[in-house]
């Protein structure tokens, strides 16, 4: 069993920062093999932000979104989090965290290949 709980979502002006935390809980007896960040506009599909393999440390990332946000990790905390710097209004979204556990996947970027998602956590970006 896992649960995925993010925070750290707000309301912030255009060009200011926040940053998500996603904590997994799980009966694993072993680390999730990758970690993502999701988010889903308003009226809009789900897109993929930011992933990390867990063990590596390789990162993916959206080309809206590089050179603004960092993903990182913290694996004694079993924590990922996403820094995000000079945020625009269309970063506004539903936030989701991802997790895999079991299997490896090749695509960070591929909502299909998680296997658990956290309930999210708004972000709201005013101009």
């Amino acid at each position: 069993q896992v649960q995925l709980v993010e925070s750290g979502g707000g309301s912030v002006q255009a060009g200011g920062t926040l940053r998500l935390s996603c904590t997994a809980s799980s009966t694993y007896t072993y680390n999730s093999n990758a970690m993502a960040w999701f988010r889903q506009p308003p009226g809009q599909e789900r897109e993929p932000v930011a992933g990390i393999y867990t063990s590596g440390g390789n990162t993916y990332y959206a080309d809206s979104v590089k050179g603004r946000f960092t993903i990182s990790q913290d694996n004694a905390r079993n924590t990922v989090y996403l820094q995000m710097n000079s945020l625009k209004p269309e970063d506004s979204a539903m936030y989701y965290c991802a997790a895999v556990w079991g299997r490896i996947i090749r695509d960070l970027a591929n909502e299909y290949d998680y296997n658990h998602w956290g309930q999210g956590t708004q972000v709201t970006v005013t101009s």
